[in-house]
């Protein structure tokens, strides 16, 4: 039976262009503003927010029961990112996972990290235009606030591209940058990017002292106003669920689970899995939905196409890296593949990929000329 997406009148993917309407000439979702901030908190879900609110009474405060949006499949951040950015679905834009196959190579590419070592193109990759492109194609200022990290990663230029790239090291810098952007520059569009809760999640989970440390901070660099006119929209480009070490479950060569398969991608709460190219598909697809019947939704490709997981208009390129099963967690599960070099993910407490509401569920809180 082929999972649903959660019901969401309002997506991710629809901010950045209601933040540009409102500036121009006005949104269905904020008010008027001069210029327009964006920040994406990473990681940070509606229901763990509203569940330590004592934490974030800036944000807490701000934030209306309705203010709430979808995410996108995979609650990735590659994926999801990337459609906050480009204002498509996974489908459309092409980064359809955490690690997927580049048809190309036939190997693995981590869609954050990989881009310089599997020599991929960033352009061919992604080539939606992003936000930051439309904004100044109709004459609009646009700027990315982020860490100096990731300024010339090849994951900034396939999503970032157009907008003038500037770094502070902490949140509270970073927001700071963002507001006197959005001052300065009347009409722009400004991105501030919060990456975190989503790394102290990870690590430590989202009930963490680690966690909430994190969260107070990035409230407390929030709670500085906004200059005069200037709206700021709050939201995530997913949420996050803790998996407990007893239900980490490890996908062993000797169970059978490796019998014609290729590769095992994405995560561990959403696996693309590719089939050697003589594996029997209706075959290898009854076995893993047998033998995960009680943590997992496994579907094929083209399941997953045709209902809408990865977006209507799924484009070719998209489709090829796309693995031949789709394996979504259910609750709180997280499947490792045993044969993976990289085994540094089997200590990761917090985790999203799937589509609970806590990984599906973000918040959009607007601030300064979009405050209610």
């Amino acid at each position: 039976m082929l999972p649903s997406s959660p019901d969401a009148t309002r997506s991710i993917a629809g901010v950045a262009p209601q933040l540009m309407a409102a500036v121009r000439d006005g949104s269905d979702w904020f008010g008027r503003a001069r210029s327009a901030v964006l920040v994406v908190v990473d990681g940070l879900g509606a229901i763990s927010l509203r569940a330590h609110a004592g934490h974030a009474r800036t944000l807490a405060s701000a934030m209306a029961k309705k203010d709430v949006v979808g995410s996108v499949f995979p609650t990735t951040t590659a994926a999801a990112l990337t459609s906050i950015l480009t204002a498509v679905q996974p489908g459309t834009h092409g980064l359809v996972g955490y690690r997927v196959r580049d048809p190309e190579s036939d190997a693995l590419v981590n869609q954050l990290s990989d881009w310089e070592r599997a020599g991929i193109d960033p352009l061919a990759w992604q080539p939606s235009p992003t936000i930051f492109e439309q904004a100044t194609a109709a004459g609009h200022p646009a700027f990315a606030v982020g860490l100096p990290a990731y300024a010339t990663s090849g994951f900034t230029r396939a999503t970032l591209r157009g907008a003038d790239y500037r770094s502070a090291k902490t949140a509270a810098d970073r927001v700071e940058l963002a507001w006197q952007l959005a001052d300065e520059y009347d009409g722009a569009l400004v991105y501030c990017y919060i990456p975190e809760a989503d790394k102290a999640g990870h690590k430590r989970g989202i009930d963490s002292g680690e966690w909430v440390h994190a969260l107070e901070d990035i409230d407390a660099a929030l709670s500085r106003r906004a200059p005069s006119g200037v709206g700021v929209a709050v939201t995530a480009d997913h949420g996050m669920i803790d998996v407990p070490a007893h239900r980490q479950l490890v996908l062993e060569a000797a169970d059978g689970w490796h019998d014609g398969v290729r590769h095992i991608g994405g995560e561990p709460r959403m696996l693309h899995v590719y089939l050697h190219e003589d594996a029997a598909l209706p075959a290898v697809l009854a076995r893993w939905r047998d033998g995960l019947s009680e943590f997992a939704d496994v579907v094929s490709r083209t399941e997953a196409i045709d209902g809408g997981l990865f977006g209507h208009g799924v484009t070719d390129a998209a489709r090829q890296r796309i693995g031949d099963l789709v394996v979504i967690a259910r609750g709180n599960t997280a499947l490792y593949d045993a044969e993976a070099p990289d085994q540094r993910g089997r200590g990761m407490v917090g985790q999203h990929g799937g589509l609970t509401p806590e990984e599906w569920r973000v918040p959009l809180i607007g601030l300064g000329a979009f405050a209610r």
